[in-house]
């Protein structure tokens, strides 16, 4: 199962890069959900719950199923570099209703016994009413939880766009793709999204899009509906880094004890995450990761273990007992 998109000529000519303060949002919200893993973004979660009282998120979060399609209206599409949420805000609120309704009956479809349940009732009122709700729910969202933190989740992002830029400047298409995420690859002017949906897209001079994100963290995002563009959207280089603890803190003691590196790397380690998938979330080369996690290895803080084709990382007890002490 795999997304490939097959470039032309024309192709290659209108490759662009964006961002969308909506999409972090919408994303964002979703990590707030129980059923969801907020993996090395707990420690902004945390922060963020108490700006959460007395906000139910579920509407919003009913319409992100794992694996399914999530309204497009939510988060439109950005016109350029970067839009900025008030403007995203008034776009998700002037859709028309009939497309509301549609696409949230699309998206409930996708997670069974969605729309008999009580929010999913709610949904699938009157759309006028419901745009009006989600919209109110995205504007406290962003205020809640990611206008606190978006000169650094934006700066994350800048950071992602102009090394990624250089990259396409110095290499064209092979190098960008090369290293832009562990799930894509780069062949024959194809490029492949491995896992997931199963499609294909000659792209006819329509281009693509890339955007990346810094909540969307754990997946790579193939959009092909209009309105649209071809789109990827993938998580930003170094987001492993993106919450490094205030000195005086247990995380602040552990990078003292074993280097500020492998402590990023061993607290980062929520889920088993291969030597290059981590390469890609702390920005450091893939050599650098695994001369680092070989000797958190022999510490006995991680164990690898082999899946399929890969070699996946994960922490030991000890690595747990290091990264929570106390618990």
């Amino acid at each position: 199962m795999a997304v490939t998109l097959r470039f032309g000529p024309a192709d290659l000519l209108r490759c662009r890069f964006g961002m969308s303060a909506a999409f972090e949002t919408v994303s964002a919200i979703r990590l707030t959900s129980p059923e969801e893993g907020a993996g090395h973004h707990q420690r902004w979660l945390d922060a963020a719950r108490p700006r959460l009282a007395g906000l139910d998120l579920r509407p919003v979060t009913l319409l992100q199923p794992r694996r399914g399609y999530a309204p497009d209206f939510l988060a439109p599409p950005p016109t350029g570099p970067l839009v900025r949420f008030d403007e995203d805000l008034a776009r998700i609120a002037a859709t028309p209703p009939e497309r509301v309704r549609a696409e949230i009956g699309l998206s409930l479809r996708d997670t069974p016994g969605a729309a008999d349940s009580p929010t999913g009732r709610l949904l699938l009122g009157d759309p006028a009413e419901v745009l009006r709700l989600l919209t109110g729910l995205l504007r406290e969202a962003w205020h809640a939880l990611v206008e606190p933190v978006w000169p650094r989740v934006r700066a994350l992002l800048d950071a992602d766009v102009g090394f990624q830029s250089r990259r396409l400047a110095e290499g064209g298409l092979d190098r960008l793709f090369a290293e832009l995420h562990p799930a894509l690859r780069w062949q024959d002017h194809t490029l492949t999204r491995a896992r997931g949906d199963d499609d294909h897209r000659d792209l006819r001079g329509e281009g693509l899009l890339l955007m990346p994100s810094v909540f969307k963290w754990d997946q790579v995002v193939v959009v092909l509906d209009p309105p649209w563009q071809p789109a990827v959207i993938y998580p930003a280089r170094g987001i492993g880094a993106l919450w490094e603890p205030a000195r005086g803190t247990p995380d602040a003691a552990l990078a003292r004890l074993i280097g500020r590196t492998r402590a990023a790397l061993l607290t980062g380690l929520t889920g088993p995450a291969t030597t290059t998938a981590l390469a890609h979330r702390h920005a450091l080369a893939a050599g650098t990761v695994s001369e680092h996690l070989t000797i958190l290895r022999d510490a006995g803080f991680v164990v690898g273990e082999r899946h399929r084709h890969e070699i996946r990382y994960r922490r030991t007890a000890l690595g747990d007992a290091a990264t929570h002490p106390g618990r």
